[in-house]
């Protein structure tokens, strides 16, 4: 029996970004991955990480910096990503702790993000989708951003929005508000 079944790492990604389509030749990419470790079993959240990420193929536009509040300098002092990807294994043991993130996005980046670069996957195949568990335990007809689900849950917007260390600390009180109510998925 795993002596840590009852954690979880909730990951949240920031990525290259542009206010329409990427500039030629540079693609979205990984900039900095939040997470934040969940007891589940005692109802808290443990620890809060941040993991800088240099992009390969594309720059931190204006808008992308305006949004996640990094720049090109802050970056480029970040690891390669697939160092980013080894240290998340090491370090946060992310191939066999169950993982969450809020909605598909985070983990079909990181998909992506492997196959492109050739990298091994850092994760296990237990990932819940955070948001549609969010969604049926509060019988909602359409599935909210991070924030609005704060607001509909009486929680506080802890930290800046849009940067991955906070919005993943935020996404686990969410999952930690979805265990009390009894709606957090088993396995």
């Amino acid at each position: 029996m795993d002596v840590d079944q009852h954690l979880l790492n909730v990951v949240d990604v920031e990525a290259t970004c542009w206010e329409g389509q990427p500039p030629p030749g540079q693609v979205s990419e990984i900039i900095e991955i939040g997470l934040t470790v969940v007891d589940l079993r005692a109802r808290e959240r443990l620890a809060k990480h941040r993991l800088l990420v240099r992009p390969a193929r594309s720059e931190v536009s204006p808008f992308c910096t305006e949004l996640t509040g990094l720049t090109q300098t802050d970056v480029d002092a970040g690891l390669p990503f697939a160092e980013a990807c080894r240290a998340l294994a090491a370090q946060h043991r992310a191939g066999l702790l169950p993982w969450a993130s809020w909605g598909d996005y985070d983990r079909n980046q990181f998909t992506r993000q492997c196959r492109r670069t050739r990298t091994q996957y850092p994760f296990g195949h237990r990932h819940t989708n955070a948001k549609v568990a969010f969604t049926a335990s509060y019988g909602l007809r359409r599935r909210p951003g991070m924030a609005e689900a704060l607001r509909a849950a009486g929680l506080p917007l802890e930290g800046r929005h849009h940067r991955g260390d906070d919005d993943a600390w935020n996404i686990a009180a969410l999952v930690l508000d979805l265990a009390g109510r009894g709606d957090w998925p088993e396995g």
